[in-house]
C-alpha cells in the first residue's frame, strides 16, 4: 500500500499539489470481492491475501466501495450479526470513490473532510482502477 504523506492546506485554502493527480499516487486495487460475499467469507478471503481491506464491487464489476478488516471484525463481534449478513449491508457511507484525474489536493481534502483514510480510484464506467490512502 502507498502511503501518501500530505501537508496542510495553506491558509489561503489554495491547493497543495496543484498538478499531482491520484493516478500518480494510487495504489492497485487489490483483492475485489462481490457485494453479496458474507462477513465470515470476507474475511478469510483478507486472511488469504494478507491485505486489511476489500473493494467491493456489484455483480456488473461496478465498485461500491471498501470494507477493512476492523470494520468486519467490529461487526463480527456485534450482537446484533448473524450469518446473513452481507457486504452490500455494510456499506453504508463507503460508497465514496474518486477518479484517477483528481487533484490529490482535492481528493485529500474530501478524505479529510469525510474522515477516510482509504477511498476507491474509479474508471468512467465506475470499475475500481486502485486506492488512495493518506497517512495521518
Amino acid at each position: 500500500m502507498t502511503l501518501v504523506q500530505m501537508q496542510p492546506r495553506p491558509a489561503s485554502g489554495g491547493p497543495v499539489h496543484p498538478t499531482l493527480v491520484v493516478a500518480d499516487v494510487m495504489d492497485a486495487a487489490g483483492p475485489q470481492v462481490c457485494d453479496d460475499m458474507s462477513v465470515e467469507v470476507a474475511l478469510s478471503v483478507m486472511a488469504a491475501a494478507r491485505t486489511a481491506r476489500l473493494v467491493v464491487c456489484d455483480q456488473d464489476g461496478q465498485c461500491t466501495g471498501l470494507v477493512t478488516h476492523a470494520e468486519l471484525t467490529a461487526i463480527r463481534g456485534g450482537s446484533a450479526y448473524t450469518d446473513r449478513v452481507r457486504l452490500r449491508d455494510l456499506l453504508g457511507d463507503h460508497g465514496s470513490f474518486t477518479s484517477a484525474v483528481t487533484t490529490m489536493a482535492d481528493a485529500e481534502y474530501a478524505m479529510r473532510t469525510r474522515r477516510l483514510g482509504v477511498l476507491p480510484v474509479v474508471d468512467e464506467q465506475g470499475s475500481a482502477l486502485g486506492v488512495l490512502a493518506l497517512s495521518c
